[in-house]
Formats: structure tokens, C-alpha cells, sequence
């Protein structure tokens, strides 16, 4: 610790990321990246890229990028937001709408960086208990009296809740701000951007670290009416105005372009989870119906932390997260249909010995 730090920096807890690991090659399903290759379109993109063009600064407003968004949406270019992965989003987001020492209430299992930001920007947290199966209770989230923020799919638990079960909570909170967090959305879930034209309270942010196989280059976007895209536009111009750089613009527009190898290689994803789903079950796991790309499991028979350090052993990494109420289970992110198959295996292997 330094005696520079402020006494801010002094009680920060950060957000703690998955496991990147250098000693040896492991499969890794524990950072719910995507399995397959960017489009091809990226590809070609990068490999053909004009290398003169990185001595010019990128365009500010990441106009090219905005305009792709908007236009497979249905959306306009005035309602979107481009940010340096959703994350950065998340945070100008909590910079724009809330004063310091007001409430935000978000589920008391979720996405680890909702208490990490609202530590950082002097918010109070208010959780709400999820039930018993992990399930966010949509009439807990009715008449609250300050802003909402809710991952859709939740993190980590993989349950989403419908579009009608959101519309619900937006219409009961006309006066406080409501963020969904579609970082997952893609693999099942029913997205609320279409609620954008309808609602001035609601802002939803999407990345394109996963279904669009982007996570190296940290892209990501939101929507919501004009007032609020304007609101993360005088933030972001008052702190960087050069977020998103030139060649990431070119690649992330290729990517929605490529709308083809989008949807086939999602549809891919999808069998998959279901059929390591079905497995899982068979061998004794509680699995719920997960609409995400990773599933969220336990076992009666072994504790999450058992099964953990069990897996690395063996050279596939997972995610446990030593929190309560989510103690005994892991988070296990979908890898390509050869990956999965050995994880079975060595689940199979793992339980054969718990015995």
C-alpha cells in the first residue's frame, strides 16, 4: 500500500476475474468466452488492415460501429452507446445515473461487479434475496424508489427471466432507472432492446466478448432513448474521448455484419449446452434450464470446491466462486462439442471416485 493511496483506494475490494493461466495448457470453460473463432469477416478484416491508418486517432463517436448496431436492430444510430466492453458501460453507467449515497437494488447473487462499482462510486447496495431455485422474484423488483440493475440471464446462475417479466418491472419503475445487463441474452434469452423505443427509464447494455467471439477486443454497446445515450456521452467525453480504437471499429462492425456465422455458430452453442445439460443430469447434477453459455450446477455427492480443484487437476478449469448460498457449485462454461465431451468424461472419472 502506498501513503499516496486515498482513503477511497485504501477500502476498495476490486472484482476479481476468472482464472487466466500460464503454467500449463488447460481447457478452460471458467471465463465463459466463446468457443469458436471470430467471423471470418474479422478475420479478413484484420489481416488486411491499412497499418498506416494506426497513426490516426478513431473516429470519436465510433459512427461506423454505431450505425452497423442500429441498423440489425431496427434501432436508431441517436439511441446507441459504444464503450470498450460492456463492463466500461456498466461503469459510466453507475457514473451517469445515480448521486453519490443513493440506492441500487440488484440480486443478492449475481454478477460480481454490480458491489465492486457500487463501492467505488458511493452507492448503497440493495439486494434481494433470489428464491429458492436461484429464480429472480419479478414482483420483489415493483414500486422501488431508485434504480434497478439486473443481468439477463443472471450471472451466475444462467436463469433469465422473459421479456414480459421485464416489461413488468420497467413499467412499475417509470420514475427510476432500469439496466439490463444482456451479456449472455443471445444463447436462449428474450431481449428488451425493442423496450427502448417505449420506455425512457430502460437501458440495456450487450458485449461482444461472447456470442460474437470478440472478448480480446473489448467491444461492447448500449441503448436507451436519446436523454440517456447523451447522459454516457458527456461521461465518456470527460474522461476518454478515444475509448474504442480504430482497428476494434472495423472488426466489430464486420462482426454484426456477418449475421450468418453469428446465428450458426450460437445454434451450435446451444446443442451443446443442452446435451452437456442432459448429461449432467444424468449423472445426479442439479442443473438449472440455463439460457446463457455456461451452466451453474451441483452435486449432492461432492462440494463445489472439491469438484473445482479436481477438474484443474485434471486440466480443465472451471469457476467457483467461495460466496454463500453459491458455495457448492461451479459455473461451467460451454466449450466447443470435443471440449465437453472430455469434461463429461472426467466428471464421470471424478464422481466413479467420490464413491
Amino acid at each position: 500500500m502506498s501513503r499516496f493511496w486515498n482513503n477511497k483506494v485504501k477500502e476498495l475490494v476490486p472484482y476479481t476475474p476468472g482464472e487466466q493461466p500460464k503454467d500449463k495448457k488447460y481447457i478452460k470453460l471458467n471465463t465463459n468466452e466463446f468457443p469458436y473463432s471470430p467471423s471470418p469477416m474479422v478475420e479478413d478484416i484484420i489481416k488486411n488492415y491499412d497499418f498506416e491508418d494506426l497513426r490516426l486517432y478513431p473516429d470519436p463517436d465510433v459512427s461506423e460501429l454505431k450505425n452497423e448496431i442500429a441498423s440489425f436492430y431496427g434501432l436508431k444510430t441517436e439511441n446507441i452507446f459504444i464503450g470498450n466492453g460492456s463492463d466500461e458501460i456498466l461503469a459510466f453507467a453507475f457514473m451517469t445515473y445515480f448521486n453519490s449515497g443513493d440506492k441500487l437494488y440488484y440480486p443478492n447473487i449475481t454478477y460480481s461487479f454490480y458491489p465492486v462499482y457500487s463501492d467505488l462510486f458511493d452507492l448503497k447496495p440493495e439486494t434481494i434475496p433470489l428464491n429458492k431455485n436461484f429464480e429472480i422474484e419479478t414482483e420483489d423488483y415493483k414500486n422501488l424508489d431508485s434504480g434497478i440493475i439486473l443481468a439477463n440471464p443472471n450471472a451466475p446462475t444462467s436463469i433469465a427471466l422473459g421479456r414480459d417479466q421485464i416489461e413488468e418491472i420497467i413499467a412499475a419503475n417509470k420514475d427510476n432507472i432500469v439496466i439490463i445487463d444482456e451479456a449472455y441474452i443471445d444463447f436462449g434469452g428474450e431481449s428488451v432492446l425493442e423496450l427502448t423505443k417505449k420506455y425512457d427509464n430502460l437501458l440495456v447494455i450487450q458485449t461482444f466478448s461472447k456470442s460474437r467471439a470478440l472478448a480480446g477486443m473489448r467491444l461492447g454497446f448500449a441503448a436507451g432513448n436519446k436523454e440517456l445515450i447523451d447522459g454516457l456521452d458527456k461521461v465518456k467525453f470527460s474522461f476518454n474521448s478515444y475509448t474504442i480504437n480504430r482497428l476494434s471499429i472495423k472488426a466489430g462492425t464486420a462482426a454484426v455484419k456477418d449475421s450468418e456465422y453469428f446465428l450458426k455458430t450460437v445454434e451450435t452453442l446451444i446443442k451443446t449446452r443442452e446435451k452437456t445439460k442432459k448429461v449432467l443430469k444424468e449423472y445426479g447434477f442439479f442443473v438449472p434450464d440455463s439460457k446463457a453459455n455456461f451452466l451453474f450446477v451441483s452435486h449432492s455427492r461432492i462440494s463445489g470446491e472439491e469438484l473445482y480443484l479436481k477438474l484443474k487437476d485434471s486440466g480443465i478449469l472451471v469457476r467457483y466462486f467461495k460466496k454463500p448460498g453459491i458455495d457448492n457449485f461451479i459455473r461451467i462454461t460451454i466449450g466447443t462439442e470435443k471440449e465437453m465431451e472430455v469434461f463429461e468424461e472426467k466428471i464421470k472419472e471424478i464422481l466413479k471416485q467420490s464413491k
